[in-house]
């Protein structure tokens, strides 16, 4: 007993490694502050002489919500007021808006998740009349102010007319509390009230740090049609400048396909009044699950796959029109499926001649093909193209398809979305490894969960500190390192037992061995007492 039992308890304990459960338990309480900077730029004619006499002025804002008890949220907005320079008042007075906000690119670049608005008189020729605030392809904006809110009226009362359309630029250029609310979706449940961004947050995919695209050419008629498509030139001329600008959130691999004789699940039905054949908006939920088993799969990454299908009918379905709700065709003629993908149907009747011979080439316009694609894959990777106020005019978002403050409001919800999963993951894994007292906890989950953990807190740092970048790439690492302790081999509930099963195990092997030792002691006990009783009848 004195060498055995010692020796059994050592050679039988968990090894559980250190863990920070204190830290974990404080991010369970999560408290989040995004704070944003924005400067603010008066031009020429828009403030009194006596008005910039008060400039340069700094103002801080504080607007809080709690989402729920366990989960608050902070917006913090810093203010700075100042007059136009020289030379930005010669980037002011180009021809157009357009030219204007390139101008101001040029002299100065904003750091990634701040904001700059000039100030414009009521005269100015760079927007339109019924153009108030103008939302450039960067990090810029243009605010028309009125003649009356110039004359006659104090800096305080002029910065309170701004006021309200400065949030509003706020909102739609760097972040609002549904975009952020929609993106703590895994830690908290969102409103039934909030229709509209709970259909945009279960269309994009989740956070994830790569994705898989994947272009197929669906040709169900190979008899009929030749396809000729330059899907090379077209991703590096349409989908690769997106892509690049993407970097900071995700890495990206694209592949192509052709599939022969694949058909769509569902038969389209002939409309004699547009003398074509339609999908109905009904049946296009049939369309992807007999498709998608052609597709394959790549099991080499566990990255999500983003689908993108250009679907050529054949010759006797041709032409194929989609139809929404309203028994109205779709001008793009193409759906998408939330966390999915895209379907394309590209009709090819035009080609058709009076004396056509089959099979005929047919070189698909790849350009008319990859704006649609584009506009599917900014939807599913989460860019939201909200509508603007009334009064605001957004420029397009140009060659790169997506526009510098476009990428902010993304990175903004990414950076949430991944600290709300990291914590979440984290808080879970100590919760399992406080509930089962036998699991092992080896010193690489150990680390991992450090490592998780001071991620978080650098991000959750940033955030508050208004350093978009670092908070984005540090919630990655967070959420990275808080995957790979959770989903850890090591971890496998197969690999323990309950304590009833290991009574069921020893019983049998110690029992037997148990019975001869306790009968021994009984006998050793009562041989004592006897010795004892001897004893005391030769005292007396």
């Amino acid at each position: 007993i004195i060498i055995g039992v010692p020796l059994w308890w050592r050679t039988t304990e968990t090894y559980r490694a250190w863990l920070p459960v204190s830290q974990i338990q404080e991010l369970a309480n999560l408290e989040l502050q995004l704070s944003a900077d924005v400067e603010v730029v008066f031009a020429r004619g828009t403030v009194t002489p006596e008005q910039q006499k008060k400039i340069p002025l700094t103002l801080s804002q504080d607007d809080e919500h709690v989402v729920d008890e366990d989960t608050s949220l902070r917006y913090r907005y810093e203010t700075r007021y100042r007059t136009a320079t020289i030379m930005e008042e010669d980037a002011l007075n180009q021809p157009t808006a357009a030219e204007a906000d390139l101008s101001l690119h040029m002299l100065s670049e904003s750091p990634c998740g701040s904001l700059v608005v000039y100030v414009v008189p009521e005269s100015t020729s760079l927007l339109p009349e019924d153009v108030e605030v103008y939302i450039g392809q960067r990090r810029t904006a243009l605010l028309r102010i009125g003649t009356q809110m110039r004359v006659g009226r104090t800096l305080d009362q002029l910065l309170d007319h701004l006021e309200p359309r400065i949030k509003k630029l706020l909102q739609l250029m760097s972040f609002s509390h549904t975009d952020i609310t929609a993106a703590l979706s895994d830690r908290v449940r969102l409103s039934p009230g909030n229709k509209e961004s709970i259909a945009d947050s279960m269309r994009a995919f989740k956070s994830s740090p790569g994705y898989e695209i994947t272009f197929s050419l669906l040709n169900p008629d190979p008899k009929s049609h030749r396809l000729h498509w330059d899907i090379e030139g077209a991703v590096q001329t349409f989908i690769q400048p997106l892509l690049t600008k993407l970097e900071p959130l995700a890495n990206f691999s694209i592949d192509s396909q052709i599939l022969y004789y694949a058909m769509l699940g569902v038969n389209p039905r002939f409309d004699n009044s547009h003398n074509a054949y339609t999908l109905n908006a009904d049946s296009l939920a049939h369309v992807i699950n007999p498709v998608e088993a052609r597709l394959g799969s790549n099991a080499a990454s566990s990255n999500p796959v983003l689908n993108f299908l250009l679907y050529v009918p054949d010759a006797n379905h041709s032409p194929l029109y989609i139809q929404d709700r309203k028994k109205q065709q779709v001008p793009s003629n193409a759906f998408h499926s939330p966390r999915w993908g895209g379907i394309m149907v590209y009709n090819v009747n035009s080609f058709y001649g009076p004396d056509v011979a089959f099979p005929v080439d047919i070189n698909i316009n790849m350009a008319k093909v990859m704006g649609v694609f584009l506009a599917q894959l900014r939807l599913l990777l989460g860019v939201q193209s909200s509508t603007p106020p009334p009064g605001f005019l957004v420029a397009p978002c140009g060659s790169s398809g997506l526009a510098d403050w476009e990428l902010d409001r993304l990175m903004w919800s990414r950076s949430v979305e991944n600290i709300a999963t990291a914590t979440t993951t984290i808080t879970s894994l100590a919760q399992l490894l406080d509930q089962i007292g036998n699991i092992v906890i080896n010193d690489n989950i150990a680390q991992q969960v450090s490592s998780a953990v001071t991620s978080l807190q650098l991000a959750v740092a940033e955030l508050e500190s208004g350093n978009l970048g670092f908070a984005l790439q540090y919630s990655k690492e967070a959420i990275l390192a808080s995957e790979r302790a959770f989903f850890d081999p090591s971890l496998l509930h197969l690999l323990y037992f309950p304590d009833d099963q290991k009574f069921a195990i020893y019983i049998p092997l110690f029992l037997p061995m148990c019975v001869p030792i306790l009968l021994s002691l009984l006998k050793i006990a009562s041989e004592v007492r006897q010795r004892r009783r001897d004893k005391q009848t030769k005292t007396d």
